[in-house]
């Protein structure tokens, strides 16, 4: 329930296979993000309940009775170490894995009970790399990977926009030098046509005096078809076509 709450579907796997095979099976195994290879690596959580040594100690807890409570307890010990010492050779496989699991306790009280014998914690993580777990400190490690998940999700989205960015900052950059030819392309047509329009006025004010002739007077001294002063209908219709 609690890897389903803050977990999607895809990030965990029931019954995991963690060694090629093996028809061993790990209870769960949470999907985190690999390395350069992109090869997914499975943390493997196993749950326990050892619930007869589990009731002997709330037995003996309620009956006031010490030297029962330390038999439960010193039990209970025992066979939380031999299940890690399983966990650790059955589902710890690297890289396959992590290179620890979760042991996961269902109750609190139980869990704070374990919390309760001097060293076995440590012991349990140095030993067999085994981590314990009551619900509300797996809901804490699962929730922190959770987060994890979602940044890692954000820094490869933000490596794509600015993959993306990058690639308008260089085309933009050729733009501007298209724009740059482009403004000094316009500047040498618009000289070109302030010259001509000056060449143009100087040669009216030269010939201001000479008597105008007649159109077809002056086409015939110049050598010009009519043609080549009359625009045809497509001229009209599209003055740009030429």
């Amino acid at each position: 329930n609690l890897l389903e709450q803050f977990l999607a579907p895809e990030q965990y796997v029931r019954d995991a296979q963690v060694r090629d095979g093996s028809l061993e099976r790990v209870e769960f195994a949470i999907r985190m993000p690999g390395g350069d290879d992109n090869q997914e690596i499975l943390l493997p959580i196993d749950a326990k309940f050892p619930q007869e040594d589990y009731e002997r100690l709330v037995a003996a807890a309620e009956n006031a009775d010490s030297a029962g409570v330390e038999t439960a307890s010193s039990a209970l010990e025992a066979r939380l170490k031999g299940s890690a010492k399983t966990i650790s050779e059955k589902y710890i496989n690297p890289p396959r894995t992590t290179d620890f699991a979760i042991l996961f306790l269902p109750i609190e009280s139980l869990y704070a009970e374990v919390l309760r014998r001097p060293g076995l914690f440590v012991h349990l993580q140095s030993e067999y790399h085994v981590t314990l777990a009551g619900p509300t400190t797996l809901t804490a490690i699962v929730n922190a990977l959770q987060m994890g998940f979602r940044t890692l999700a954000i820094e490869k989205r933000s490596s794509e926009v600015w993959h993306i960015l990058g690639a308008v900052r260089s085309e933009f950059s050729k733009y501007g030098d298209v724009l740059k030819r482009l403004h000094s392309q316009v500047n040498a047509a618009v000289n070109t046509i302030d010259n001509l329009g000056r060449r143009t006025r100087a040669m009216n004010r030269s010939l201001r005096d000479v008597e105008l002739l007649p159109d077809a007077t002056a086409q015939k001294a110049l050598l010009l078809d009519q043609s080549d002063n009359v625009p045809d209908e497509a001229d009209e219709a599209d003055p740009g076509s030429k």
